[in-house]
């Protein structure tokens, strides 16, 4: 592997360790049928076919399944993929419904949170599984005031609204409480990213041990609540009620 490729495959790690240390028991549990909502060019859904699963891609861009597709090939696995967004979920996921959601990095996007969640649960099956990834702003809030940007810092405190390409970011509470409306309760809560976007990559090339340590970190401060605020992002397992 390329220097520049190890590099990237080390942060990439650090910044995914969380989500799959959430994830894999529950993909450990048999052969599931799974739907990838918003799934791109299939960093996961291609993760998750190698472990056996059926999956399928919901996702607006030609572009990026195309880039799935090729992907797959590449990694000698089958996924589905079609053409969609979570506003019609419901036409273009099968009928029988899921056994595992994921919904990463796409509720932020969405006009309205609460329909999108409406439309998981209508095809998420009983005994389920939704995986949840949301920006969180309270860190976004730290990131720009570490960086000198006081005065973004203070709009986003309280602001609720989307902004710009990263859409909107949610607190824990707002996140749970959508989650609590729409009918599901959460079984886990993650951390993501709670250390690694502060983390100078100079330092991560220059010192392989170093990515081994942070990965190390990530995962022990994960679970723990006093870091929550400080994550990137948030990651929840639900299911429905």
């Amino acid at each position: 592997m390329a220097a520049g490729s190890a590099s990237t495959s080390r942060r990439a790690g650090a910044r995914t360790v969380a989500v799959w240390d959430a994830l894999d028991p529950v993909l450990a549990s048999g052969s599931l049928d799974v739907l990838d909502i918003g799934g791109g060019t299939g960093t996961s859904a291609v993760r998750v076919a190698g472990l056996g699963h059926t999956v399928t891609v919901v996702d607006p861009s030609p572009d990026a399944l195309a880039a799935l597709d090729r992907r797959a090939r590449e990694a000698g696995v089958s996924v589905d993929a079609r053409q969609g967004d979570l506003a019609a979920l419901s036409d273009v996921a099968d009928p029988s419904g899921a056994d595992v959601v994921l919904c990463h990095g796409v509720l932020e996007v969405v006009p309205d949170p609460e329909a999108a969640l409406a439309g998981i649960r209508e095809v998420l099956r009983p005994g389920g599984t939704l995986s949840l990834l949301v920006a969180q702003r309270t860190a976004a809030v730290l990131s720009r005031a570490l960086a000198g940007h006081f005065a973004q810092a203070a709009e986003l405190l309280d602001d609720t609204t989307p902004q710009g390409r990263s859409g909107r970011r949610f607190s824990l509470g707002e996140v749970t409480g959508l989650l609590d409306a729409a009918g599901f309760e959460v079984s886990d809560v993650r951390g993501v990213r709670v250390f690694i976007d502060h983390v100078p990559g100079s330092l991560l090339d220059a010192d392989p041990a170093a990515s081994a340590a942070l990965v190390d970190l990530e995962q022990r401060a994960s679970t723990r609540a006093d870091y929550l605020p400080m994550a990137t992002q948030v990651h929840l397992l639900a299911s429905l009620r």
